[in-house]
């Protein structure tokens, strides 16, 4: 493993299975993993995970869980105010939910509507608000929330260095820092000001690659970010990484490559 990642740090990414959980959960311990994120979006709302079954599971593997907040759909830059308040809502039901069995929440910032693009400071105002929010609650719970850095996409906020910084001190919150995906600064050309600007503000870390163009979530080594300096400068962080692949496979292939450097 790279000096630069503890090997008792590393987690995979999911939605939660629907199916043969126990069974899921003991394949990723058996793989190396020791934390699961759990990603609230898509095939299953609150109402409908058995949370008590998810506890059984960390309880019996002693993975650590970090939770990944509902985006589809949302946008907490939104103008439009029931949009704005049902993504809030959306995302703080998941934070309470969860919050007895992690310490830890991703979000990812708001986007420019056809509206916020005509007044974008006022969609910025309202990202920095909803994030507040978010805080203020998460808070309640002695959790900390980590805004995640964006893929190259129109009219997405935070996809630089300096716009993430801006953003954390913005808000203002003692509970804020940043989840730095590197994929998603990758598409940006963006990797090397990341490293040299924001791993003070860092507070967890979402590792998959791509060739530069796109998100593509390749296994590491695939595409072409220099994992050996991420690795390298990432090295002081007491943080979690979490493999962001698509499948076990790719994952295998991903802890491979980084016990390899």
């Amino acid at each position: 493993m790279s000096p630069g990642l503890d090997p008792a740090n590393i987690s995979f990414s999911s939605p939660p299975p629907t199916h043969d959980r126990e069974q899921w959960a003991h394949a990723l311990v058996d793989m190396g993993f020791t934390g699961w994120e759990m990603v609230c979006d898509g095939r299953q709302g609150p109402d409908e995970l058995d949370i008590k079954e998810i506890a059984a599971i960390l309880d019996t593997t002693d993975l650590t869980l970090t939770v990944h907040l509902p985006f589809s759909d949302l946008n907490l830059a939104s103008l439009n105010e029931p949009i704005w308040s049902e993504t809030l809502h959306q995302m703080t039901e998941w934070i309470q939910l969860v919050a007895p069995y992690t310490k830890l929440a991703v979000v990812h910032p708001g986007h420019l509507s056809p509206l916020g693009m005509q007044i974008p400071d006022l969609a910025w105002q309202r990202n920095i608000q909803g994030l507040q929010q978010l805080c203020d609650h998460a808070a309640r719970f002695d959790m900390t929330i980590g805004v995640e850095n964006m893929v190259k996409m129109d009219f997405i906020l935070g996809k630089y260095a300096e716009e993430m910084l801006g953003m954390i001190e913005s808000v203002d919150r003692d509970n804020l820092g940043m989840t730095f995906d590197v994929g998603h600064a990758n598409t940006n050309n963006a990797v090397p000001s990341f490293l040299d600007k924001c791993l003070g503000a860092t507070v967890h870390v979402h590792l998959h690659d791509n060739v530069g163009r796109r998100d593509e979530h390749l296994p590491l080594g695939e595409g072409s970010v220099d994992w050996a300096t991420v690795t390298g400068k990432c090295a002081k962080l007491d943080v979690r990484y979490v493999l962001e692949s698509r499948t076990f496979e790719a994952a295998q292939q991903s802890l491979d490559y980084l016990r390899a450097l």
